[in-house]
């Protein structure tokens, strides 16, 4: 199966600055990915053209299964993450992932019914300072949300903002999980017109075999977005489990229901 991950900058392009969601939609249909992972998906920004980003995707992918979740808020607006599967959705949870008073962050976790069983699916979008990717990667993994689903084949994408690539040798070798964008020379994704950075990253459990990764670099891709999208092609083997019930969870707050299309 493939799956891309995205850093959509609300549609707005790295390099020309102009609004163009269409282009997005173009790049992503281009791969033909069956698990859709996008970070910056704008609602009701001016900038970005004032509408719904998740109902335009949702229009673009009729076939897909969408599960949304809004992060920062401006004064106009709002933007988060977006993940479209092309299979049912079975359980889904909302993390909130803000330390102190920086801007808010979230990832998704779901658990996604494949053709070859469940799969575990977390798609996020860190922060800027490395005290704070620190944390939020340590407070996922060690989340209880995230715990009860780590047995299932397991992928954790986006832009992890990490250009020091520390996060790989730090919580997630502890975690025992791999890191498949490596070496980073081959990932570099930002800026989209000249990547120098390997911001956008993929890692994931023993239990995914990866086939192949590789970052989009074409024409369209690099004028669509500040990032490049990354795609992973990949197989999973795993044990029978038990798969139910839908929450979202913040920081000190209870389990509640999460709604999702």
């Amino acid at each position: 199966m493939r799956l891309l991950s995205y850093n959509i900058h609300k549609g707005i392009g790295g390099r020309d600055r102009r609004y163009d969601l269409d282009r997005i939609i173009a790049v992503i249909s281009h791969e033909r990915p069956d698990l859709i992972c996008l970070q910056e998906v704008a609602d009701g920004i001016p900038r970005a053209g004032g509408g719904d980003q998740v109902a335009a995707f949702s229009g673009a992918f009729p076939d897909y299964h969408p599960v949304s979740q809004t992060n920062h808020r401006f004064r106009v607006g709002s933007y988060g993450n977006l993940l479209l599967a092309r299979w049912k959705v079975e359980r889904s949870h909302d993390v909130c992932l803000r330390y102190l008073n920086r801007k808010k962050r979230g990832a998704q976790l779901v658990v996604v019914s494949t053709p070859t069983g469940p799969l575990h699916l977390i798609n996020w979008h860190l922060g800027l300072h490395e005290s704070t990717r620190q944390w939020q990667a340590s407070y996922l993994l060690e989340h209880h949300c995230y715990r009860e689903s780590c047995h299932l084949p397991t992928v954790i994408v986006g832009d992890f903002n990490d250009w020091r690539n520390t996060l790989a040798r730090g919580p997630f070798a502890r975690h025992g999980l791999r890191q498949v964008t490596e070496p980073l020379q081959r990932f570099r994704s930002f800026p989209a017109y000249l990547a120098m950075s390997s911001l956008d990253k993929i890692f994931c459990c023993p239990q995914v075999e990866v086939e192949q990764a590789h970052v989009v670099r074409s024409r369209l891709a690099r004028d669509a977005s500040d990032h490049l999208p990354l795609v992973l092609d990949f197989r999973m083997k795993h044990r029978a489990s038990r798969v139910e019930g839908t929450s979202q969870v913040e920081p000190g707050h209870k389990h509640q229901e999460a709604r999702h299309a």
